[in-house]
């Protein structure tokens, strides 16, 4: 990495199955169980590494925390090493997919294949403008309308239409979330930026973008597929910002597919 690591911590994560390691990465805001629908479908042919990042879920956020991405690669490095993980199949939703892309190009040996969801080469305006909402949003209407404005911003309307569980749901997460984590990682968030470097990742990438994200637009999916050597790209119509919870199903075929391919891919190349 560029920058100095600090002192990881330990890490709260879900460690389920067997075979090749998929590391799934959480975005801003959210913990580990944005995956629970998608867990299940890898966790027979894989073994699944779905930690809380620091400040979030059920990791704690020391005092000092800067919430600085070589911060958050320090934890996450640690986590493997003490899993005796070597390498694994990074995949990345959001601000985790920029962990992810920065991995790929700062310290490619940790990946052996990396899936970015709904991420982009570089915080924007129009994302910064999202997470200024969502603060201001919490200072002004309390934690309900906080709540709200995120249902808002990260479904696509019809699937919450038919989820409106996830109101509720979303209310209580962000009741048990750490407010101040979400702000501090915010901050080092809205720094990410790695155009014109991201032609020097080796790494096999696939890009999966929701076409309906409000959070990062769509464009941004296009822009990793011809800023990443040989990245693939899916689209996903009338699809949110949090696919993997709107679409687990499709979401972990695609990541399935990616994994395997790598998979089979690094057996041929081993001499008999």
């Amino acid at each position: 990495m560029p920058d100095t690591a600090p002192a990881p911590i330990a890490l709260h994560r879900a460690d389920v199955g067997k075979g090749p390691t998929v590391l799934l990465l959480h975005g801003l805001g959210a913990d580990h169980t944005v995956w629970d629908g998608v867990v299940p479908l890898l966790a027979p042919d894989f073994r699944v590494l779905a930690p809380d990042l620091r400040g979030f879920g059920l990791s704690t956020a020391p005092p000092g925390s800067t919430f600085s991405f070589p911060e958050i690669e320090s934890d996450l490095t640690a986590m493997l090493r003490e899993a005796g993980v070597d390498r694994a199949h990074v995949v990345g939703l959001s601000a985790g997919g920029f962990v992810g892309l920065r991995w790929a190009l700062f310290a490619p040996t940790t990946l052996q294949s990396l899936t970015v969801i709904n991420g982009a080469p570089h915080c924007d305006n129009h994302t910064k403008a999202v997470i200024d909402r969502w603060a201001e949003t919490y200072r002004s209407d309390g934690l309900d309308g906080y709540a709200l404005r995120l249902v808002k911003d990260l479904f696509y309307p019809d699937w919450v239409d038919a989820h409106l569980e996830i109101v509720d749901r979303t209310k209580e997460a962000t009741a048990r979330g750490d407010v101040a984590s979400l702000l501090a990682w915010a901050a080092a968030v809205r720094s990410f930026d790695l155009r014109g470097r991201l032609m020097k990742v080796k790494t096999p990438t696939r890009i999966l973008q929701s076409m309906d994200d409000s959070v990062v637009d769509g464009s941004h999916g296009r822009l990793l597929r011809v800023s990443v050597p040989g990245a693939d790209l899916k689209l996903f119509p009338q699809s949110g910002h949090l696919l993997p919870i709107e679409k687990p199903g499709p979401t972990a075929e695609a990541i399935r597919d990616m994994v395997a391919a790598v998979e089979r891919r690094s057996a041929a190349a081993v001499p008999p």
